[in-house]
């Protein structure tokens, strides 16, 4: 019986990947429910601001790579994106810093319109067609920088594990995680969502208009699940966005976490 139920649970998810992947497909072709940007995260460029400000020992050599190469450097900094969309975050570290990356997402579109934009900026980017629920084909510390945004909490709970793990095992010693996600903290429409389209697994409800799965963490969550690989510099959080005591905006937490130097 317990077999049947976790054979029934798989086919459940891959049927959900499957809707995903189709959504994902249409929005970057016709962005019919998404506006879609081609200009960096807003919250991204926080993150290298407040990262060129760091002074302590333990930054300073990584802030370095983050300058323009010029004459007087060479040295690039590494970053994976993983659901990298149309690669623009990945685009504006490349043009801003001087960076090299690697960017990775389900959307063939999505990837298709990355390579483009960055072939005609001769970038030092790379872009796969690749769920972030697989292992991440990228050496061990190997990576300054990686990107999480607005990305795996489309995974379930055990796929989110391995894919930490797999971040901690990519990222150089004293590199840095973002991370941005949906807060469930004080959020009216999320916990809507959880009451009415649960998913069967705690904080995660089926999406009304992509029929996947989605997970919405607490800040004391993420602290948590965080705590085995990283410390966390920073934590900023979107405002309770309500209007006569109704949700008007979904709210989101960004984590800045370092992996710590063992």
């Amino acid at each position: 019986m317990q077999e049947k139920r976790r054979e029934k649970k798989k086919m459940r998810w891959r049927k959900q990947k499957r809707q995903a992947s189709s959504f994902w497909e249409k929005e970057y072709k016709s962005g019919e429910h998404l506006a879609l940007s081609t200009s960096a995260s807003e919250d991204l460029q926080k993150f290298t601001r407040w990262l060129s400000r760091e002074n302590d020992n333990k930054t300073l050599r990584y802030i370095e790579r983050f300058l323009p190469v010029n004459k007087y450097s060479t040295t690039k900094a590494s970053v994976a994106d993983l659901g990298t969309g149309n690669g623009r975050n990945l685009i504006y570290l490349a043009e801003t810093f001087g960076m090299k990356g690697t960017g990775f997402d389900i959307s063939r579109e999505a990837i298709e319109q990355a390579k483009i934009a960055s072939k005609n900026k001769n970038l030092p980017l790379e872009f796969f067609v690749r769920s972030i629920a697989e292992p991440i084909p990228l050496p061990d510390n190997s990576q300054d920088i990686v990107l999480d945004m607005m990305t795996s909490h489309f995974l379930n709970n055990s796929e989110r594990a391995i894919l930490l793990s797999e971040i901690a095992r990519i990222l150089k010693p004293g590199g840095f995680l973002f991370f941005k996600t949906f807060l469930l903290d004080e959020d009216i429409h999320a916990a809507r969502l959880l009451r009415e389209h649960p998913a069967g697994e705690p904080g995660s409800y089926i999406h009304p208009e992509i029929g996947k799965a989605e997970h919405v963490f607490t800040e004391n969550e993420i602290v948590a699940l965080f705590s085995h690989y990283f410390t966390i510099r920073k934590i900023t959080k979107s405002h309770r966005h309500k209007i006569k005591g109704h949700a008007a905006k979904r709210r989101s937490i960004s984590v800045y976490a370092e992996k710590e130097i063992r």
